[in-house]
């Protein structure tokens, strides 16, 4: 029995002493270390280190509800009417930094996302135009409830190099202090660019910006209500589809009123981006900055005629030789040259109160509304435009008109000018308080030579002047191309409890009028005569509305 006990008690040992090896054998996994996020001192607060890389990264955002006001003459006009109007609004931002040899490598992303409803400006037919907005389409809430999402920013900056989505070069002011924001100037919130900056030191920089021209084009000035038996096609085209019908004179009557015209396309189309320029200094007292702006405008060419002799083809041919005789061959299609030029001031004012600040800005520009930024309350991508739901007069925006007895394009001139306060009455309670004043006007003789041909592409009294020379009265008191002037000012009280929460509310007045003269009321009033030689019953100098809104905002 001790011999068999010592037998397995050695086999057991053996057997030990061999499982032992052959572990020691097997490869030992070792856990994975955890890579904790750390945070990156770099770029300032906010950022911290992506896992894996050597990229800071931070990651904010921002939620808004808006509920505004503002007055209206008629509750019943088409796609309007509306006192009242709500927003709320998502922000995400992204913003990635590297360093290299080079400098900082940056990429920057936000995201809007908004629903809107009633009247507001802040997603008015203006995004709907620009593309980032869509409608309710119910009986009740067609164009009156539009949700939109606007990819705001995307853009790569390298060694000077800024590329993507970005906000223009141009802007200086951009409504920092406001909560409207339809003060007049130039604030494009943001357009697809290309554009290098050099820095000289001591606070200066120049920058040279390749911009998208599309989001800065205001239509041209076209004819677009035909009248009766004008020839199908040429008109109520203009303000959607792809041509937009403006005539030239061909052949008048005795008086000097057209009895044929060519239409040609007066659309504009996207041949060479807008150049802009901007000279910029930057130091503890503020900052001071100068910018111009140059932008192609362009026609196409010929689609149809009036009255020209023939039919047909043969009719085609006809008005084409005529436009040849007046030096308007090659299809009419032209390029003209559109430039705005823009200064800006800021001052820092720490010794009224810390956080205070003025902004002094003026632009003047032809052929370029939307550098002036003349539109920004009244609207964005349309001739002319409504300031509020049934008011008397239209304010008249293009950029540009096609003379009919000359055929050539003719620009408009604009300039703008405002001022804006911001000041702490304590560290939780601001406001700011800002007044602007543009202006708007066309050639003389574009508007005489627009009213010639009203007898025979629009009816009477509609989006041209009745003719000046058989009808005065009819023309000194049309809207159409008439010079104006717009006047945008209010002030607002912001409450910030807490870091990154404000709770305000901001009124404004706005006064839009003819800068010499009358037009017609077309809101009260009505028309007496018949055909081309009507006159207005009523007529009115300028108008005026208030608006009010309130915001609560969260930014994080």
């Amino acid at each position: 029995m001790k011999l068999v006990k010592s037998l397995l008690l050695g086999s057991a040992a053996g057997l030990a002493v061999v499982g032992g090896a052959q572990a020691a054998d097997l490869p030992v996994k070792k856990a994975v270390p955890i890579e904790y996020v750390r945070v990156c001192t770099a770029y300032g607060a906010g950022f911290f280190y992506i896992p894996g890389t050597d990229t800071c990264l931070r990651v904010s955002g921002r939620a808004r509800a808006e509920y505004g006001y503002i007055g209206s003459d008629n509750r019943r006009v088409t796609g309007g009417g509306d006192l009242s109007g709500f927003v709320g609004l998502a922000r995400f931002n992204f913003d990635a930094r590297t360093q290299t040899g080079y400098g900082t490598l940056r990429a920057f992303l936000r995201l809007d996302a908004a629903s809107r409803t009633g009247h507001t400006k802040t997603s008015s037919g203006t995004n709907l135009r620009g593309g980032y907005a869509f409608s309710g389409t119910g009986q009740d809430a067609f164009g009156r409830i539009q949700n939109f999402i606007n990819v705001d920013k995307a853009f790569i900056q390298f060694a000077g190099l800024t590329a993507g989505r970005a906000s223009s070069f141009y802007d200086f002011y951009a409504h920092d202090f406001e909560i409207i924001g339809s003060s007049l100037g130039s604030d494009l919130p943001s357009t697809n660019l290309l554009a290098y900056t050099q820095k000289f030191g001591d606070g200066w920089t120049a920058t040279i910006s390749m911009e998208d021209p599309n989001y800065r084009k205001n239509p041209l000035f076209t004819n677009a209500v035909p009248a009766a038996g004008a020839a199908a096609g040429t008109g109520a085209l203009s303000q959607v589809l792809t041509t937009a019908p403006t005539p030239i004179i061909l052949g008048t009557d005795a008086l000097g009123n057209a009895t044929s015209v060519a239409f040609i396309d007066a659309v504009q189309r996207s041949r060479l981006p807008d150049f802009v320029g901007a000279l910029r200094y930057d130091a503890a007292w503020g900052s001071a900055q100068l910018s111009a702006a140059v932008r192609e405008i362009n026609t196409g060419g010929f689609i149809s005629s009036v009255g020209v002799p023939g039919t047909g083809a043969t009719q085609q041919a006809n008005a084409q030789a005529l436009l040849a005789a007046r030096g308007l061959g090659g299809g009419v299609a032209q390029t003209e040259y559109g430039w705005a030029v823009q200064g800006g001031l800021k001052f820092n004012l720490p010794f009224i109160a810390a956080g205070d600040g003025i902004y002094l800005q003026g632009s003047y520009g032809e052929g370029t509304s939307f550098y002036t930024g003349i539109n920004r309350f009244t609207a964005g991508y349309l001739a002319n435009a409504s300031v509020y739901a049934g008011n008397p007069f239209n304010q008249y925006l293009a950029d540009a008109v096609v003379n009919p007895l000359t055929g050539k394009i003719e620009l408009s001139s604009s300039f703008t000018a405002v001022a804006s306060y911001l000041h702490y009455w304590s560290p939780e309670w601001r406001s700011a308080f800002y007044a602007s004043y543009g202006e708007i006007w066309f050639p003389t003789g574009a508007r005489q030579a627009t009213s010639q041909a009203n007898a025979l592409v629009n009816s009477p009294n509609t989006v041209a002047p009745g003719s000046y020379l058989t009808n005065p009265a009819g023309f000194a008191t049309s809207q159409s191309l008439r010079d104006t002037y717009q006047i945008v000012t209010g002030a607002s009280l912001i409450w910030s409890p807490v870091k990154d929460l404000d709770i305000g509310i901001e009124g404004q007045y706005i006064r839009t009028g003819v800068k010499s003269g009358r037009v017609a009321d077309q809101d009260k009033g009505g028309f007496i005569g018949s055909g081309n030689a009507q006159v207005p019953t009523r007529t009115v100098s300028s108008e005026d509305v208030f608006q009010a809104r309130f915001r609560v905002q969260r930014d994080f």
